[in-house]
Formats: C-alpha cells, sequence, structure tokens
C-alpha cells in the first residue's frame, strides 16, 4: 500500500515561511504531508528587531502569527522545540513526540557567534529573537532607573554594542534616537551617556561601499555614537569589556551583533559543517543526502567568485521558493532546478529618516535610501501576507 510523502520543515524563518507557502501553492491536493515545525506560533521580521530592541517601535509590530500565512487545511503546524534529528532513521526528536520524514528541509536559523571570547556568552546580550529583544529593552530602561537610584554608577549609562555590521549599525542608531527620550523620562543629563560601537574589522558595514560607509559613521557620529574600529573585543565581563589594545569600557550593558553561525543540532546530527553550516549543492541538498535540504543561516553556498554569500533575509527567502520547487519536483521525479541568488541590493537603516542604500546599481543616502527599506519591508510583508499585511502591519514600518 503506497502512503504519500511526508514533509517536515523545520522553521518558521524567512526561508522556513516561504518554503511552507510555496509548496501549499504547488502540490496538489493529497499529494504530500507538509509540517512545518517551530517554536513560537509566530513568524518575526528579524530585520526589523533592532527597533523593540531599542525600544523604538512595538515588539507587535515585529511578528505575525503563523496561522495568518498558512493554509491549515494544507500545512500542519507543529509548536515545539526540536531536539535532535536523525538522519539516518529519517526522524526529528521535538521536545514532546517525534515526527518521521521523507523530505526534509532545515530552516533552523543561526545563533549568534561568539569566536571564544571569554565571557561573551555568559554577560552579553544578543538581539536573536522576540524575547532576547524584550531583554534588552527592558534592561536598557533599567540602567536608566538604577542610576537614578545611585548616580556615582555612570556605568549604568555606558552602553557597548560589539560588531558594526548590519544588526550593529542598525541598533545603536535607534538606540541613539532613543536615548533623549530615556534621559527626558528619568531625568538623566544626555551628556552622561555613552554608546560605543566596537568592531574588529577596519570599517564599520563591511563589504559595504566605502562612499556609503562614510556617510553613515558621520551620521552617527552626530548622534553621538562612539566608534572603535580596527579593535576586537578581546574579554565581556558583568562589569564592562576589555578591548585588544588594553582598554577597559565599564559598563552595565553588552550586545552582541558580532557574528552569526549555523544551529549545533546540524552538526550534531552529523553533516560536516563550517561553524555549523553546510556547504549545500546547487539544488540546495545537503551533500549525500538527496532528500534533505538546508536553507538560511544553516547553509553556505559560493558566489561566482568563489566566496560565500552573506547569511541575509534575501537569500535565504529565495533559497525558500526555490527550495520548494525542489520537494516538488522530487516528489514528481521531474528535473531539479538550480539555486541562483538575485540581488535586490542592501539597505542598512541609520534611524529616523537616515539610511543607506544599493539598489537599483545606483547609491542612495538619507531620506531616500530610507524609503527603499520601508519599501523593502513592504514589499516582503506583501510577499509572505498579501495586501491585508501590509495594510496591517506596514504603516508601523
Amino acid at each position: 500500500m503506497s502512503t504519500i510523502p511526508k514533509i517536515v520543515i523545520l522553521g518558521a524563518g524567512y526561508g522556513g515561511i516561504l518554503t511552507a507557502q510555496r509548496l501549499q501553492k504547488e502540490l496538489n491536493y493529497n499529494e504530500a504531508d507538509v509540517t512545518l515545525v517551530n517554536r513560537h506560533d509566530y513568524h518575526y521580521f528579524t530585520t526589523h528587531l533592532h527597533m523593540p530592541a531599542a525600544g523604538t517601535d512595538s515588539i507587535e509590530h515585529t511578528r505575525v502569527s503563523i496561522s495568518k500565512l498558512i493554509d491549515e487545511f494544507k500545512i500542519d503546524l507543529v509548536k515545539s522545540n526540536v531536539k535532535e534529528i536523525r538522519l539516518s532513521d529519517r526522524k526529528v526528536i521535538l521536545q514532546d513526540g517525534t515526527l518521521s520524514f521523507d523530505y526534509l528541509v532545515i530552516a533552523l536559523g543561526g545563533e549568534p557567534e561568539s569566536f571564544g571570547i571569554p565571557g561573551l556568552s555568559e554577560y552579553a546580550m544578543t538581539i536573536r529573537s522576540i524575547n532576547s529583544v524584550r531583554l534588552i529593552r527592558e534592561h536598557i530602561e533599567y540602567q536608566f532607573a538604577l542610576y537614578k537610584l545611585d548616580e556615582s554608577r555612570t556605568d549604568r549609562l555606558n552602553f557597548v554594542v560589539g560588531g558594526a555590521g548590519f544588526s550593529g549599525i542598525e541598533f545603536v542608531a535607534e538606540l541613539a534616537d532613543r536615548i533623549p527620550r530615556l534621559c527626558k523620562e528619568y531625568d538623566v543629563d544626555p551628556s552622561l551617556v555613552n554608546i560605543y560601537n566596537v568592531e574588529a574589522a577596519p570599517a564599520i558595514l563591511p563589504g559595504f561601499d566605502p562612499e556609503l560607509v562614510e556617510y553613515a559613521q558621520n551620521v552617527l557620529v552626530k548622534k553621538g555614537v562612539q566608534f572603535k574600529i580596527g579593535i576586537a573585543i578581546k574579554e565581556c565581563m558583568e562589569d564592562g569589556v576589555v578591548l585588544a589594545n588594553g582598554e577597559v569600557i565599564r559598563s552595565a550593558t553588552v550586545v552582541w551583533t558580532g557574528g552569526i553561525r549555523g544551529n549545533r543540532l546540524v552538526e550534531a546530527a552529523g553533516f560536516e559543517t563550517s561553524r555549523g553550516r553546510v556547504m549545500v549543492d546547487e539544488y540546495l541538498h545537503a551533500p549525500g543526502y538527496d532528500h534533505v535540504f538546508i536553507i538560511g543561516d544553516n547553509s553556505i553556498m559560493l558566489n561566482p567568485e568563489g566566496r560565500p554569500y552573506p547569511p541575509t533575509a534575501q537569500i535565504a527567502m529565495q533559497q525558500g521558493v526555490t527550495c520548494a520547487q525542489n520537494v516538488v519536483a522530487s516528489i514528481r521525479n521531474k528535473e531539479l532546478k538550480k539555486f541562483a541568488f538575485s540581488n535586490k541590493g542592501t539597505v542598512a537603516s541609520l534611524g529616523k529618516g537616515e539610511a543607506v542604500a544599493s539598489a537599483f546599481g545606483k547609491k542612495y543616502k538619507g531620506w531616500v535610501a530610507a524609503q527603499i527599506k520601508k519599501l523593502v519591508d513592504i514589499r516582503y510583508l506583501f510577499i509572505i501576507g498579501g495586501i491585508p499585511l501590509v495594510l496591517k502591519k506596514g504603516r508601523f514600518l
């Protein structure tokens, strides 16, 4: 007796949600049994998390219920934590059960990479989830309140952000916008507040156009951000950080945005990995497993120059679409499609009314770039939720 194939998607981030949506669109009725596993019943916009983390926007504007994005008659949503992937048994062990699969899509998302810096995992906060964002926002406000109880502790008004890539730059920009309001609310002299952005690379926004990098840095310096460029964090402590040049910055708040690695569950499954990421083939297969697809932060794909593509939301979304097409093609014994990344450009927000962007073959700064950022965000809302989601969430972007 034949049974319909079981497809299991692990993770409902950018790649996972696009895979699920495309599968429900392309599969015929009863052609496959599709299960989407996610630890929460909502999908959140990772590229928007820096705003609620700094307190400049509501968390509710950053997430949407998964039930609003999928057809639950076609996709079975399982809210659970993944504990283990057993490739040989074709099973996924969950916190509260087991799922069998014929085809597996791993889109679990990444984890912060500490690069072995002592104390970082213990004392630094990260912008990686709705819950981590809640903690950062409340922690920042708490430091202002504590300072008012003991004004000798000016270190509570020092904020250190490790990493000056997109996440770090966008967060310090929002934080710089929020500080004046916090100072007014808590009756704190703004001159006592310091925002430090520490980056080991020789420039902020590595890989970005130098002209736009210079513009971005100038904007943020005017907002009060103090840059420590070309200097690594040597150690993170409960009361601050030690830099590679020996400088100590006393702070009760360290936020780490300095790198992402793949999910440790992928390593534990037995794949050959580099920092938790798997080199997939042109069809997004894991090596040696034609029934296992890996996308997003857990995958490595090389660009035409032989360098890995950065793990961005843009590439994860495109991988999700191709992945779904190839799962369907596998079920139907049709020819698979090679993944080809189409770079739509890059945009970095610099706070209210400011951004830098490379798009359509041109460079943009300031207000125009900020509008491009909004268009990018609205386009994503439209892709996953159509006009209703744009109308509901788009006005807050």
